[in-house]
């Protein structure tokens, strides 16, 4: 338990996907104008980076890892190359379902995301959760921890950085530094201090 509330929180915090390894930054920019906005784009992480990486675990393991097809009479059968497509198509469908039930349920949320939503299919923060699940041999129950820990870390940043955007909308800035100027600042500020933690497990 505690090997997972450790992977739970390096995934958050350590290897945070925005601030950290500077991943999916096109949608914690734009959607971080706001903390509505924000606070949505962050369970929609949540959401999908907790439901994509586990599942593709489980086709990755059960179809496309090398010895795999074993059980078959065919051990040299080696699939790892349709793992790409296939975590695409898995993601994509995740958000599609989403889409379909912040129209439903969430109409406000769902309006402002706008053209995002769509976006997150090919969002390299989310297709990178399951890459680095198969790169870090991760199983099933640490996939899901992984998957859950990244989008918190993700949500955290984002919506840390629309409450302070939205404060900054009624600050007097030179004119230099208004909208992505202060934004961009900001977030450099904010990674600063995200890289302190892995500096903590390192040392």
């Amino acid at each position: 338990m505690n090997e997972l509330a450790a992977l739970f929180l390096r995934a958050a915090f350590v290897d945070n996907m925005p601030l950290t390894l500077f991943l999916g930054l096109c949608t914690f920019i734009a959607l971080s104008r706001r903390t509505g906005s924000a606070v949505g784009l962050g369970i929609a992480m949540i959401a999908v980076l907790g439901v994509t990486v586990p599942l593709n675990n489980l086709i990755y393991h059960a179809l496309l890892a090398p010895g795999t097809w074993a059980w078959a009479g065919s051990p040299g059968i080696d699939l790892s190359y349709l793992a790409l497509i296939a975590f695409i198509g898995v993601i994509a469908a995740t958000v599609q379902l989403l889409e379909m039930v912040l129209d439903r349920f969430f109409p406000a949320v769902y309006a402002s995301f706008g053209v995002f939503l769509p976006l997150l299919t090919v969002q390299c923060a989310i297709l990178a959760g399951s890459l680095f699940m198969v790169e870090r041999d991760f199983d099933f129950v640490e996939s899901t921890v992984f998957g859950l820990g990244a989008g918190t870390g993700f949500a955290v940043a984002v919506i840390m950085l629309g409450a302070i955007r939205t404060r900054l909308s009624y600050a007097n800035l030179p004119e230099g530094l208004r909208g992505l100027g202060i934004t961009f600042i900001i977030a450099g500020m904010m990674s600063l201090g995200f890289s302190a933690f892995a500096q903590m497990v390192a040392s």
